[in-house]
């Protein structure tokens, strides 16, 4: 799948931003004043992932984005495709070991954040880098796209802007081990799914998800897992601009609005997404409103029954059906 803004266009305009001396210059002016200070030492690893609301934004974001960059992960507790990204950005904000800081944004709480950065949907992630802003991707993302994303970071900010990441001290609050929880009887394969997911293996993901389905119909877990391995592999090899085109030209067509819905949701434009099929059932009869009335059933997986849009849309679908 290719998400939004994944080709890294914001990087590659941070390369070249106009105002990319100065911000360099104030950089090395921020680490020069911190080390004055005695500061800059060595962090502890739970210092690589930190929770910022719009109160610390200046001190957590921008003056640390004076010595390494920092990825803006907003997210919201209701957003299914944040609950399988962030997992992903939290672990490799600790494999990369200060090369960059992860600062998650909840955006029910922070919603000054999220209309500054001009957020239309989530998860979406974005980048501060010596106090320059710039898109990273919105919407799920294969992992290894996620590491060539921040791999360009960590080389924008390296070359344009001098920073070379914190310094981290693994032994810095170490605790003991938590006791390791009790397996239950579908866990090894669950995290099988997991683990492909993140590998990008779509294909293997969706085996593992049907084989534990096979044996438990109702495991949630598999439902919602599938559903979301199944969507990321119809929009992986999309055209999102011919898909979308496709869509405005032949609103009639169902087989359009239905690729489009994909790619809405994918996106995080999950109402978009929803209305466009709900309007698909209105307008269509036979095989053809049976097809997008499927889909949408289906994306209702791919966000969970209790999120309340999906009642909202249940109820939409009624209405037109009934």
């Amino acid at each position: 799948m290719q998400p939004r803004n994944m080709s890294m266009s914001g990087v590659v305009d941070l390369a070249a931003v106009k105002a990319a001396g100065e911000a360099k210059a104030k950089a090395e002016q921020t680490r020069a004043e911190t080390a004055r200070q005695g500061g800059g030492g060595a962090v502890p690893p739970s210092a690589l992932v930190i929770d910022v609301d719009e109160a610390g934004f200046e001190d957590d974001v921008l003056q640390r984005s004076a010595e390494v960059p920092v990825v803006l992960d907003f997210w919201a507790e209701w957003c299914e495709p944040c609950k399988q990204l962030s997992p992903v950005l939290e672990r490799l904000a600790q494999e990369y070991n200060g090369r960059f800081v992860l600062a998650k944004i909840d955006v029910e709480a922070n919603q000054m954040l999220m209309q500054q950065f001009g957020i239309q949907g989530i998860p979406a992630v974005f980048a501060v880098v010596a106090g320059q802003a710039l898109p990273l991707f919105q919407g799920m993302a294969p992992e290894p796209q996620i590491r060539e994303t921040l791999d360009q970071l960590i080389q924008v900010g390296e070359q344009r802007f001098g920073l070379t990441g914190l310094t981290v001290d693994a032994d810095a609050g170490e605790q003991a081990p938590a006791p390791a929880p009790v397996a239950g009887p579908y866990d090894a394969a669950l995290q099988a799914a997991v683990d492909a997911l993140d590998a990008g293996d779509l294909g293997g993901a969706v085996r593992a998800y049907r084989n534990v389905l096979s044996d438990d119909p109702g495991n949630s877990e598999a439902k919602l897992g599938l559903a979301q391995a199944e969507l990321l592999s119809r929009v992986r090899e999309m055209d999102p601009q011919k898909v979308r085109q496709d869509a405005a030209d032949h609103p009639g067509d169902v087989r359009s609005q239905i690729a489009a819905a994909d790619l809405d949701l994918a996106g995080g434009h999950v109402q978009d997404a929803f209305g466009r099929l709900v309007e698909a059932v209105r307008r269509t009869a036979g095989e053809d409103r049976d097809a997008a009335r499927v889909r949408l059933l289906e994306l209702f997986e791919v966000i969970g029954p209790d999120d309340p849009r999906v009642t909202a849309a249940r109820t939409a679908l009624a209405r037109v059906l009934f």
